[in-house]
């Protein structure tokens, strides 16, 4: 227990300091920091405390959707903004472009494993993420519709309202759910509580037009700003065998 708590929280100040170095490189964010700088252009409020506020607002709307917050969920909307709001004011920005691309590519990669530390922890999803199963869950949504749908519409606003959205969001997008595939299996301590799975059970597909009627669908997780390399069946079976065992 002791283990898994430290490992939240790591994970979680990790996730922070891997969106400012992004925001730092200048090149391109996540669709919600996106939508975070964007507010923060037109607010004067800082960027990471923007993402905290964001946070609290859409924990609510979890509210209707009959959604039930676990600890990680509540250190994620603390936590993941006052990382980002501390790195972005202790590191200057970087100029030229490869410095740029290194430091982008820097924190994408500390997100990623920052995603596979507090995903590996098993407390509950951040609001983002549960925003997205409840919506499946209570308007039967499928996962990929109720994130695409989400996270095109506040890219969209940010960028309206002055967020950066560039190589980097394109980078961030591709790279992100390939690169926590790797990390999630090392940092899931789940594994080393049940041992090993060399060979992940089959699961059968819920209409999300991605895969075959009876073939097997992939292992992976659901991600704030990202793809998800979980698919639709194995995140909601996943989830909410979370909450049938009170990691909610």
């Amino acid at each position: 227990m002791t283990r898994r708590v430290l490992q939240l929280l790591v994970g979680l100040v990790l996730y922070g300091v891997g969106d400012g170095l992004m925001i730092i490189a200048g090149l391109g964010v996540d669709p919600w920091t996106v939508f975070a700088q964007g507010l923060s252009r037109h607010t004067g409020i800082g960027v990471g405390w923007i993402t905290n506020i964001v946070g609290v607002l859409v924990l609510l709307l979890w509210i209707p959707l009959q959604q039930k917050p676990g600890l990680g969920t509540l250190l994620n909307v603390l936590l993941v903004g006052t990382a980002i709001q501390a790195t972005v004011t202790v590191i200057p920005p970087v100029h030229g472009l490869l410095a740029q691309v290194l430091v982008l590519l820097a924190g994408v990669v500390v997100v990623a494993l920052a995603s596979g530390l507090y995903i590996g922890a098993h407390f509950g999803p951040g609001p983002r993420d549960g925003l997205m199963t409840g919506m499946n869950a209570r308007l039967g949504w499928p996962i990929w519709v109720s994130r695409l749908s989400v996270e095109v519409s506040v890219l969209a606003i940010g960028w309206l309202l002055g967020g950066t959205v560039g190589v980097g969001t394109v980078v961030f997008a591709l790279g992100i759910g390939p690169l926590v595939h790797i990390a999630l299996p090392l940092l899931d301590t789940a594994r080393g509580r049940h041992g090993d799975q060399k060979t992940p059970e089959p699961v059968a597909p819920v209409d999300s037009g991605q895969t075959r009627a009876g073939a097997s669908a992939p292992r992976g997780v659901l991600l704030r700003g990202g793809v998800a390399t979980y698919d639709d069946a194995r995140a909601v079976r996943d989830l909410r065998a979370a909450h049938d065992r009170s990691e909610w």
